[in-house]
């Protein structure tokens, strides 16, 4: 296999927090401990379950121009397929509610559907200017693709509780009632390097059953620093920010299922999702108590679900799409200006992580996704020619522009493992 499957994986783009680790005492509190956050994580799971996920009732009608009735679109010969859906879960923390809007902006397309999550650290004043900005926003009105979650949860990276918050995510985004064909975390150290049009284009041409999950069974170091320690998340059971818990005890790996890891940048199908949250099958449940308190386990969940299904595993493709930077120590560095040249020829469709300077940004929208400043970015529904908004006026949705991104990421993307997904026994060879 290349080489980038064996990176590792980069650094959580979903809300931090780091704490100092606090050993707890090797007795019989440990054990009370661990299995009490671990049963509050499967009941979380069964309570998303057990919900009703029928459409919201009461939905506001979208703009007719943007969605116009199919029967009135005009034959065009050989037309090319309807565009897929994607619904977004964009996260971030305090002090990032800007760079959240500003990667909303960035991958903004009517088709799509965006929640978006600023975690319990932030202040409770920062997430309503969030809400106010989408509210003001035109073309979010006219779409009704954008929410903002008003209940947080906190997310530590080094814990189990980024799993939870990504799940309760996906439920709601399955609750609303949204048509979407794939779901995507993205957080605030992310950025796109294609424009929505030229991901949409090149989705519209797959299989909507395919998983991009970058992964792989090689343990390695990880055994002991990620997958053996005994963790307790305190974002799973205490209101208040605390420190992280660690075990003095260390477990053996599982023999009943086997464990994979990879990158928290996933493309996961809506039937996968479905799967995790409303699956009568209960591997989800089960890895969720497992992961529960296991370190960094957003990094292993979802792949190790994904790969021990009978269902799903021949729907994975191993490669993520996403462009970072893994030096030999195996710990990703924030992406500069200096990498752009790179990464704009690698041809995939998002970056991370990035550094706090905003000028990297502003050459990618500039140069690559063509974005002006406070606008979304420009696609084949913006019919307001080459002005300062020529997003002001809009058309029909399904109308996509792919552009030279598009052609990178049909490179990138064009391997045997597309067009072959792996099955269990072939991903288990590293």
């Amino acid at each position: 296999m290349n080489s980038h499957h064996h990176e590792s994986p980069p650094p959580l783009s979903s809300p931090t927090a780091v704490t100092t680790p606090a050993k707890l005492p090797p007795t019989g509190t440990t054990v009370y401990v661990v299995v009490f956050t671990s049963v509050f994580s499967v009941l979380f799971l069964l309570a998303l379950s057990s919900s009703s996920l029928s459409p919201a009732a009461n939905r506001p009608v979208t703009d007719p121009f943007l969605f116009p009735d199919p029967k009135r679109r005009i034959p065009t010969g050989s037309s090319p397929p309807s565009p897929p859906s994607i619904a977004y879960f964009v996260s971030g923390t305090a002090g990032q509610s800007s760079r959240v809007l500003r990667l909303l902006l960035s991958i903004y397309h009517p088709k799509n559907y965006y929640l978006l999550h600023l975690d319990r650290i932030a202040r409770a004043a920062e997430r309503e200017s969030l809400a106010e900005s989408v509210r003001k926003h035109e073309v979010f009105r006219a779409a009704h693709n954008v929410e903002v979650l008003g209940k947080a949860d906190f997310a530590y990276a080094k814990g189990s509780s980024p799993v939870s918050a990504v799940l309760r995510g996906a439920a709601v985004a399955l609750r609303l009632g949204w048509s979407w064909d794939w779901f995507i975390c993205v957080g605030a150290l992310d950025y796109p390097l294609v424009t929505q049009d030229d991901l949409l284009h090149i989705l519209s041409y797959m299989p909507r059953d395919l998983n991009f999950v970058n992964h792989t069974s090689y343990i390695g170091w990880r055994e002991s620093r990620k997958l053996k320690p005994i963790i307790v998340d305190p974002g799973l059971y205490l209101a208040e920010r605390t420190e992280m818990f660690y075990a003095s005890q260390k477990r053996d790996l599982p023999d009943a299922f086997m464990l994979f890891t990879g990158s928290n940048f996933n493309i996961l199908s809506r039937s996968y999702v479905e799967f995790l949250i409303l699956g009568t099958d209960n591997l989800p449940r089960t890895l969720l108590m497992y992961m529960a308190n296991t370190p960094y386990s957003f990094s292993s969940y979802f792949m190790t679900v994904l790969c021990n299904s009978q269902q799903f595993n021949k729907t994975v493709i191993n490669h993520n799409s996403v462009y970072t930077q893994c030096p030999s120590n195996l710990k990703s560095t924030h992406l500069s200006s200096s990498d752009s040249d790179d990464m704009t020829r690698r041809g995939a469709a998002f970056a991370s992580p990035f550094s706090t300077c905003e000028s990297i940004f502003d050459r990618i929208d500039s140069e690559i996704v063509g974005r002006m400043a406070g606008q979304v970015s420009p696609g084949g529904w913006c019919l307001g020619g080459s002005g300062n908004d020529n997003c002001s006026i809009w058309g029909d949705a399904d109308i996509l522009r792919p552009g030279p991104g598009t052609r990178k990421l049909e490179k990138l993307l064009d391997q045997p493992s597309v067009k072959f997904p792996l099955s269990l026994s072939t991903m288990h060879n590293y």
